[in-house]
């Protein structure tokens, strides 16, 4: 105790001992008046220099970066992909090979007396009316089987689709647009009809009344496609046939 009265002695009496300027974080303990804390006149230069050096804004700007990098580096394994590479990644890439086998194949038998009218006039050389008379009936048939299609999937009562206007008088339309491809009495303009009322009926379950399934679509786009081309190369075939019986 001997000791350090001298010391607070010089430190309370001596004009040549002046209070260091705190700037920064030292204001902050201190005050922003001087005179508002007395009791810090009776600290030494030597206790008051290591203070305002521990006290530094250098510090906690280093530290508060690496706190910061570590706040945002843990979120990072949180991070999902945007949602709509999720959708694409989870949703089915369905094909024609995906659809049931009994609708695949009774489809593909479906098709088989399309292909083979033109088909057999083709090998022959000639053009068989009888043959396109058979073909245009067919396609007649298969487009109002197309329509009642739409009652059958919209009657139950867990489908989809529901028994109103849309999906029922639209059924109807397929049916009346068959029976006036078979009214005409030139085989052509009926075929012609009967592409029509099959880009129609597609149109119709893809954009119209899109509540089928996918691999249905799928197998209804080819089949139509299909139809429609062996309609137009029976239809070609006959203006080849007009086209030598008028050059004789």
């Amino acid at each position: 105790k001997t000791d350090m009265f001298p010391l607070v002695q010089r430190c309370c009496f001596l004009s040549s001992f002046k209070l260091q300027k705190f700037t920064g974080p030292s204001l902050l303990l201190c005050g922003k008046d001087v005179t508002a804390w007395p009791s810090l006149s009776l600290w030494p230069r030597r206790a008051l220099c290591p203070l305002s050096r521990s006290l530094s804004l250098k510090p906690p700007s280093v530290c508060a970066t690496q706190l910061h990098a570590l706040h945002t580096s843990l979120p990072a394994f949180k991070k999902k992909k945007p949602p709509e590479s999720e959708t694409e990644s989870q949703s089915p890439k369905e094909s024609l090979k995906d659809s049931p086998r009994p609708a695949l194949y009774l489809s593909l038998a479906g098709l088989v007396p399309f292909v083979s009218v033109p088909l057999v006039m083709a090998i022959q050389g000639t053009y068989c009316p009888e043959l396109a008379l058979a073909q245009v009936t067919y396609g007649a048939v298969t487009v109002s089987f197309l329509g009642g299609m739409r009652w059958g999937f919209a009657l139950p009562e867990n489908s989809p689709a529901k028994p109103d206007w849309l999906n029922l008088a639209n059924s109807t339309v397929l049916p009346l647009l068959a029976w006036q491809a078979l009214l005409f009495k030139d085989v052509s303009q009926g075929a012609v009809m009967l592409v029509l009322s099959l880009g129609i009926a597609l149109h119709y379950d893809i954009a119209l009344l899109p509540t089928y399934p996918r691999w249905f679509k799928i197998l209804r786009v080819w089949g139509t496609v299909v139809m429609a081309l062996s309609l137009l190369a029976t239809l070609a075939l006959k203006l080849a046939d007009d086209l030598e019986s008028k050059g004789r």
